[in-house]
């Protein structure tokens, strides 16, 4: 179960961060509340996950997820761009997490 809080930790983490960019300085009443309900929906998960899991793999994985999710909500919701350089970024971090899940 932990691993479970864990992941919807981060696909909160990734609707906070998408709506903190959509509330445009905390001016859009709507994403900035969308923001405040997801973060604290986020570290709610987060905090049940690290019941079970260690410190550092719990805020490592979820930081990834964030991370990740945010990398690929701009470039398929927002046009940003999808250089080679940002690819392999985002895949040396989903390695990662690969990587420290099986350390786990």
């Amino acid at each position: 179960m932990p691993w479970f809080y864990l992941f919807v930790a981060g696909l909160f983490e990734i609707v906070w961060a998408f709506a903190m960019k959509q509330s445009h300085g905390f001016t859009r009443p709507m994403p900035t509340a969308l923001m405040i309900v997801t973060m604290i929906a986020s570290f709610w998960f987060l905090t049940l996950a690290m019941r079970t899991l260690p410190l550092g793999t719990a805020y490592t994985v979820w930081t990834g997820i964030g991370a990740v999710g945010a990398f690929v909500a701009g470039v398929v919701f927002l046009g940003e761009a999808l250089s080679p350089a940002r690819l392999v970024a985002a895949t040396l971090i989903v390695t990662g997490l690969v990587v420290m899940r099986l350390a786990e």
